[in-house]
């Protein structure tokens, strides 16, 4: 199944303070994921530090791939997950590390021998997940989730992964914010 393009309209202010739609159309970033084939991240807008400079600064969107939101910032995207493959499921893992390095974070993948999933990873950071089409599972550690379209997700740094067993490609919106662990759940994790 192929989706329609997203249209962004971007508004902003003219000089005399006027609201102005600065920008209108197409994402400028749309990125297929080669090591997971079918997996398209659409990027739409990121803010950076808190609070947030409301003004007609450049797109941040154009630029290096990255999964997590910047330092106090926030991160919207779409994302595409193709159903999980046979191939995918058996050989997926080895190529994690490349696939979470084109993303721009190599370090967030968490797979090894044994996870639940190929794409077990984890990001310090707040992701809110909504299924837009399509069915999801949320893996966890030791559980799995299905979520179904208008399904949300509130992902607190937890260990996990998007599993498609669904059968047809999934839509997902991911709002991702910057976050700090609580200093108990970071003693937990380092000692694993």
């Amino acid at each position: 199944m192929t989706f329609k393009p997203l249209r962004r309209v971007v508004t902003g202010h003219a000089p005399d303070g006027r609201a102005i739609v600065a920008s209108d159309g197409p994402l400028p970033t749309v990125v297929p994921i080669e090591k997971i084939p079918g997996t398209v991240f659409h990027e739409i807008w990121s803010t950076e530090g808190a609070p947030a400079g409301v003004g007609n600064g450049p797109d941040p969107t154009l630029g290096a791939l990255r999964l997590p939101p910047p330092a106090r910032g926030t991160r919207i995207r779409v994302v595409d997950i193709p159903p999980d493959s046979a191939d995918f499921l058996a050989h997926g893992a080895a190529r994690m590390k490349d696939a979470f390095t084109q993303i721009g974070d190599a370090a967030a993948s968490t797979v090894k021998t044994g996870s639940p999933h190929p794409l077990m990873h984890r990001t310090e950071s707040v992701d809110y997940g909504v299924v837009l089409d399509g069915e999801m599972t949320l893996v966890l550690d030791d559980s799995a989730t299905l979520l179904r379209a208008g399904d949300i997700v509130i992902q607190r740094g937890s260990n996990h992964a998007w599993a498609n067993r669904s059968g047809r490609v999934c839509r997902m919106l991911f709002v991702l914010v910057d976050g700090v662990y609580d200093p108990a759940i970071r003693a937990a994790l380092d000692g694993r």
